[in-house]
């Protein structure tokens, strides 16, 4: 977010319109974006200098930690549950038990209890029945309820 300057977007009902930094509304993890259906066209961004070999180590520091961290051997789409206040999702997930919970080819990751990824031939139904299970079982056993991170269609 500090290094955008705008962003082209069509938005449903009025069209293509040109969103400067500030109408982007940015905080941690939303947007403008998150309330608003629209498909993004084209993002401008503002970069400064640097010395090459700082950015190259600092690229492959965020890399090194996210092959370390993250469930990257299967498919997924990322962290599904948004960081509940005070908690943290894949924590909660993992003190239920659901670590490597499956349903057909859906599974919570191994790696990363916040990630569900998909070990072969797992359906969007699969997926979901996945993440309406995790969801349950947490505010069962915690009290704690989890709100997806990631959007789907009906």
């Amino acid at each position: 977010s500090q290094a955008v300057s705008s962003v082209t977007a069509w938005f449903p009902g009025s069209g293509v319109r040109r969103l400067d930094a500030v109408e982007l509304e940015f905080g941690y993890r939303r947007s403008v974006f998150s309330s608003c259906p629209a498909v993004i066209l084209e993002a401008e961004f503002s970069l400064k200098p640097g010395d090459p070999a700082v950015i190259k180590a600092q690229m492959d520091g965020f890399d090194s930690r996210r092959r370390e961290k993250q469930p990257l051997e299967y498919p997924s789409a990322g962290s599904v549950f948004k960081r509940p206040a005070g908690y943290f999702a894949g924590a909660l997930i993992d003190q239920c038990g659901l670590r490597g919970f499956r349903i057909g080819g859906a599974q919570v990751s191994e790696k990363h209890a916040g990630f569900i990824v998909n070990t072969g031939g797992a359906t969007a139904g699969e997926v979901r029945q996945l993440i309406a299970h995790v969801q349950r079982t947490v505010l069962e056993q915690t009290g704690v309820r989890l709100e997806t991170e990631i959007k789907t269609l009906p």
